[in-house]
């Protein structure tokens, strides 16, 4: 299977805003978590039917299915990848938690306007 043909499938899983060039997105993370999901299945972890159970299963239980703040909808993309990692053995809760909180931390730390380094939550953690 081909990229074009992966982002086209994974388009039709719902209702992702589409501008002249291609999807818009609300923030760069949500793009790098599409991005994500297109990888991890173009590498085989999962097939897209899989991905659209755990993505419909994360936004069925949001409760504001009328979707008022669009990163509701991205937020439950990145809770079905990080569910999807943790069925498919990728890494356990503790894995996904410590780096999420990286994830945070580096972004506190990054001046607005500034590309997140992830190198800048894995320095700040705290230590053990």
């Amino acid at each position: 299977m081909n990229a074009p043909e992966n982002i086209a499938r994974a388009s039709d899983l719902a209702q992702i805003p589409r501008g002249e060039d291609g999807p818009v997105f609300p923030t760069p993370w949500a793009a790098r978590a599409f991005a994500l999901a297109v990888a991890l299945n173009e590498a085989g972890l999962f097939a897209w039917s899989e991905w659209a159970e755990a993505l419909g299963a994360e936004l069925a239980g949001q409760p504001d299915a009328e979707g008022s703040d669009p990163e509701d909808y991205w937020r439950a993309w990145l809770a079905a990848l990080e569910s999807m990692l943790r069925r498919k053995g990728m890494g356990d809760g503790d894995d996904l938690f410590a780096l999420r909180e990286a994830w945070r931390r580096s972004a506190e730390v990054t001046p607005h306007g500034e590309p997140i380094e992830l190198a800048a939550g894995w320095a700040s953690r705290p230590s053990t």
